[in-house]
C-alpha cells in the first residue's frame, strides 16, 4: 500500500475528497484511509458521482423526501492500488424492516487501480413509515493498513443516515400538446414526469387520468422498468379521422389521487385541426339562435329506451349564440350598439351554440339529458351540466357553404347531481360527453343536425353509451325515421 507524505499531493489523488488539518498527521505519514463522502448543494440534492465539488464537505446524514435511489459515494483516500480493495457495510432500519428498500451492492464496496470511490444504491420499494430511518456502517475493510473513517474523531464519516421523511410524490406533463394527422393506428407517444419517482405498485391501483375524448383510441404504456422519474404512454388512434372540415380533439388531465398530486402542467391535447378555413360570413350558429328572443328554442329528438322499446323521444331546449371577445378567431359582429365606441360592441362565435336558461337558478335540458336520469337535481348549483353553454360547434363544408357541413359535441366534463332529500347530501356525477355527426339545410330554412352523443361515466353507465341525436331550428320538422340499433335505459343517480 502506497502512502501519501505531501498535502498537496493527496487533494490532487483524491476523487470526491476534501482536506483538512485533521485528515492527516503533522510531521508523520498520512494513512490511507475510507469514508463517506455524500456531498449535498445549496438546494438539498445530492451531488452524483462522477461530478466532483472540493468545496462542500462531506454529510453524515441526509433528510429524504423522494422515492428516486439515492446515491451514497464512499471514497478511499490513497494513491493508485496495486492490487484490489474491498470493503464491507451494513445497512439497518430503524424499524428493524428492511423490506421497504434495496441496497446494491448488498454489502461490498470494491476499489482498483485509479477507481478510489465506489457508490451505494439504496432504492425504496414501497412507501415508509413515519420517522423510519436507515443507518449505513463501514464496517470492515480488507486492507488492515487502510483506516476505517477520517484521521479524526470529530467527523469520521464511517456511518451514514438517511431519516426518511414524509413523501411528497407528484406528477406533470413535460409537453401539453400533440398534433395528429388523424390516421388509424397512428401513435402519439408522451411521457407523465414524476419528480420525486414513484411506486410502481401505487400506479397501479389507481386511476389519474380523466378523459374527454372526441375520438376513439387505446392507451398502453411501458413497462416501470427501473427509472422512476417518468411513464412512456402511447395513444394508438383506433378511427380514421379524414373530415378536414372538422377539428378532433381528446384531452387527458391528471387528477389529485391518495398519494400523488398533479402539479404544474395538468391537461394533455392531442387534436386534428381543420384544415379548411371557415368563412365568417357562414355564420351557421346564428341558424340555430335567436340574441333576440331570450326563450328561443331549438327542438330535438332522440333515439331512448321508453318502457323497454326504443323510440324516437322529443325535447326542447333555450338555445344561445356563445358570446366572445373581438380577438376570437371565430368572432363575428352582431351588435354595436348603436354607439362609435367600439368597446361597447358585441360578439358572437359564428360556430358555436349552447344551452342555458334565460336567468334564474333552474336548469335546461340540453340534450334532454333529464330524460337519462331519474332522481336528478334540476338546479343549477348541483346539476349544472344541464346547462352546456358551449355545447355545439359547426364546421362548414369546404369551409364556405351555408348549406351543410359537420358538427362536433364540443368534448367536456358536466356534472349532474341527485335530487336531495332532507338532510342527506347530494350524488354528484362527473359526466364526459363527445360526439360528432352534420347539419344541413332540409327545406327552406329548416336545418337539421344530425349527430351522435356520447356520455361516458363508469359509476353510471360501465364506460360510454352513446345514442342518436336530431335537432331543428323550428318546432315544426319531419319525424325521424325509426333506427335498428340498441337505445340506453334510464339510470338513477
Amino acid at each position: 500500500m502506497n502512502r501519501i507524505k505531501m498535502l498537496s499531493v493527496l487533494c490532487i489523488a483524491v476523487l470526491f475528497a476534501s482536506c483538512s488539518k485533521d485528515d492527516y498527521k503533522l510531521g508523520a505519514e498520512i494513512d490511507p484511509f475510507i469514508r463517506f463522502n455524500f456531498l449535498v448543494k445549496s438546494d438539498n440534492t445530492p451531488v452524483e458521482y462522477p461530478i466532483a465539488n472540493g468545496s462542500l464537505i462531506p454529510q453524515s446524514t441526509y433528510t429524504n423526501t423522494s422515492i428516486k435511489t439515492l446515491k451514497i459515494p464512499v471514497a478511499l483516500t490513497t494513491r493508485h492500488l496495486n492490487n484490489t480493495v474491498t470493503a464491507h457495510f451494513s445497512a439497518v432500519s430503524s424499524t428493524g424492516n428492511n423490506e421497504n428498500f434495496t441496497v446494491n451492492p448488498v454489502n461490498q464496496l470494491t476499489f482498483q487501480g485509479a477507481k478510489l470511490t465506489d457508490t451505494i444504491k439504496v432504492s425504496f420499494v414501497k412507501r415508509w413509515a413515519a420517522n423510519q430511518s436507515i443507518t449505513l456502517k463501514l464496517e470492515t475493510v480488507s486492507d488492515p493498513e487502510i483506516h476505517i473513517g477520517n484521521l479524526n474523531s470529530t467527523y469520521p464519516n464511517d456511518t451514514f443516515k438517511i431519516d426518511l421523511a414524509p413523501i411528497t410524490t407528484n406528477y406533470t406533463f413535460p409537453v401539453n400538446q400533440y398534433i395528429i394527422k388523424g390516421t388509424v393506428g397512428e401513435t402519439v407517444d408522451f411521457k407523465v414526469n414524476f419528480p420525486n419517482g414513484f411506486f410502481p405498485e401505487e400506479i397501479e391501483k389507481v386511476s389519474f387520468f380523466k378523459f374527454q375524448n372526441g375520438f376513439e383510441y387505446q392507451l398502453t404504456h411501458d413497462d416501470y422498468g427501473d427509472n422512476r422519474s417518468s411513464i412512456n404512454y402511447h395513444l394508438t388512434l383506433l378511427e380514421d379521422l379524414q373530415n378536414d372540415d372538422v377539428r378532433y380533439e381528446s384531452k387527458i388531465t391528471l387528477v389529485n389521487t391518495p398519494n400523488y398530486n398533479a402539479t404544474g402542467a395538468l391537461n394533455l391535447t392531442i387534436v386534428k385541426p381543420t384544415k379548411s378555413p371557415r368563412d365568417l360570413q357562414t355564420n351557421p350558429a346564428s341558424k340555430f339562435s335567436d340574441p333576440t328572443n331570450a326563450f328561443y328554442l331549438t327542438y330535438g329528438e332522440h333515439w331512448f329506451n321508453n318502457n323497454g322499446t326504443c323510440s324516437w323521444q322529443a325535447f326542447n331546449a333555450l338555445t344561445f349564440p356563445v358570446v366572445v371577445t373581438k380577438d376570437n378567431e371565430n368572432a363575428i359582429l352582431y351588435s354595436d350598439k348603436g354607439t362609435a365606441n367600439p368597446n361597447d360592441d358585441v360578439y358572437h362565435d359564428a360556430f358555436k351554440i349552447g344551452f342555458n336558461v334565460a336567468s334564474g337558478t333552474n336548469t335546461v335540458n340540453s340534450f334532454g339529458l333529464k330524460r337519462w336520469f331519474s332522481n336528478e337535481n334540476n338546479t343549477a348549483a348541483v346539476s349544472p351540466g344541464f346547462n352546456i353553454t358551449s355545447a355545439l360547434e359547426f364546421f362548414p363544408a369546404n369551409g364556405n357553404s351555408k348549406t351543410n357541413g359537420t358538427v362536433l359535441v364540443i368534448p367536456q366534463e358536466i356534472v349532474i347531481g341527485s335530487a336531495v332529500t332532507g338532510s342527506n347530501k347530494p350524488n354528484i356525477h362527473v359526466i364526459a360527453i363527445s360526439g360528432e355527426g352534420t347539419y344541413k339545410e332540409i327545406s327552406n330554412g329548416l336545418y337539421e343536425i344530425s349527430f351522435e352523443l356520447k356520455l361516458t361515466n363508469d359509476k353510471l353507465f360501465g364506460g360510454t353509451v352513446s345514442t342518436q341525436y336530431r335537432m331543428y331550428n323550428n318546432r315544426v320538422y319531419p319525424k325521424p325515421a325509426a333506427l335498428s340499433i340498441p337505445c340506453p335505459k334510464e339510470v338513477t343517480l
